[in-house]
């Protein structure tokens, strides 16, 4: 391709025009290869992202949302209510989706929300506006309004999470209800026979499944159902401590407990310190997610972990498929988290006489806690 004055200094802004002379097709297939297309083979579109990085080309994003009515930007709206649970994985979320976004060069459009409500209208309000091209939909519910509003308004979505009403739906998921089962097996292996399950918000998807996969642990390891022995509602360490507590002070205690969530176990450690007792010891517990504050405990938690920069990455990858017609059946997937075996699981405690139980006041009951 022949210079134009000035491009070697960097004035002059390779066009698509440029890109079509120099590889020798039409202007239509370049443009559909730079957008990734199905109907351009990916040895084309290789070829084609390999010259354009090559030579420089950058599209004008303004004159591309014109010609596509494409913002060329990617939305996730965050529920910021007083839970804050999105903040252990965000970080690391939100960089594996901006990288996989940049990629592409497109952008990542972030907005916060109050509440459910509110999330489900500033959705709306990005839609009307304009402002991103499809959705990514963390902490799913069992029956989720944002995805009633963007299957009606035939707006591209992808969920990280899975949830009742599949219809329309495409979906990354780490299978938590594995984990739980897991969870059980590991620590029947270890000797534990009464083995306790604190769940989390039985409105959010994960809860049905991970429930499941605990009591498909019982079954498979041989072990009785015993309802007293599951608890639910523990999001945070302070509903952990109070659900801990309930299941400590019951006339035969379990001697491990299974929490769906790493915050949740985080307060089981306080209830069972309040007890006198030593998590690894006395009580072992196992639990999900891989938060950074489950290395640093005392002793550092056993955990399944998920690779959140990775999910964020690979949801943004779905997400583009989806955006461009790619089939439903092909964006759906379900991937296993990883077990990270620390110090706060080991055999049950030796059932010789010893000191007392020191059991302490039960924590009270937050208001809103079920």
């Amino acid at each position: 391709m022949a210079l134009s004055k000035g491009q070697s200094k960097g004035r002059y802004r390779v066009t698509i025009n440029d890109l079509s002379r120099e590889l020798g097709l039409t202007k239509g297939t370049v443009s559909r290869a730079l957008n990734g297309y199905d109907d351009i083979s990916e040895s084309t579109r290789t070829r084609v992202a390999r010259a354009a990085e090559r030579m420089g080309y950058r599209p004008l994003a303004q004159a591309q949302a014109i010609r596509t009515g494409m913002a060329r930007a990617l939305g996730l709206v965050l529920n910021a209510g007083p839970d804050n649970t999105h903040k252990p994985f965000l970080t690391d979320f939100l960089d594996g989706i901006s990288r996989a976004a940049s990629e592409e060069g497109w952008s990542l459009s972030i907005a916060t929300a109050l509440d459910e409500q509110d999330e489900v209208a500033t959705i709306a309000r990005l839609v009307a506006e304009h402002k991103v091209d499809g959705f990514i939909l963390p902490r799913t519910r069992v029956s989720d309004p944002r995805i009633d509003l963007l299957r009606d308004l035939e707006v591209p979505f992808v969920l990280y999470g899975r949830t009742g009403d599949t219809g329309g739906c495409a979906w990354h998921d780490i299978s938590g209800e594995d984990a739980m089962r897991d969870a059980v097996l590991r620590l029947h292996g270890l000797g534990h026979v009464r083995i306790g399950f604190v769940n989390g918000d039985s409105g959010f998807n994960y809860a049905p499944l991970r429930r499941d996969g605990y009591l498909a642990g019982l079954a498979e390891a041989g072990l009785p159902h015993d309802p007293d022995l599951v608890r639910s509602g523990a999001i945070t360490p302070q509903h952990g401590m109070a659900r801990g507590a309930e299941l400590l002070d019951l006339h035969t205690p379990p001697t491990a407990i299974v929490c769906a969530l790493d915050r949740a176990a985080l307060g089981v450690y306080r209830a069972a310190e309040a007890r006198g007792l030593r998590i690894g010891r006395d009580l072992s517990v196992i639990a999900y997610d891989g938060i950074p504050e489950a290395a640093t405990a005392t002793p550092p938690l056993t955990t399944f972990a998920v690779d959140t920069r990775a999910a964020g990455a690979r949801l943004a990858k779905l997400l583009f498929a989806r955006i461009r017609g790619a089939d439903l059946s092909h964006l759906r997937e379900v991937v296993p988290a990883h077990l990270i075996a620390r110090g706060s699981d080991g055999p049950p405690p030796n059932t010789e006489p010893g000191p007392a139980r020191n059991t302490g006041p039960t924590p009270p009951t937050q208001k809103g806690e079920t």
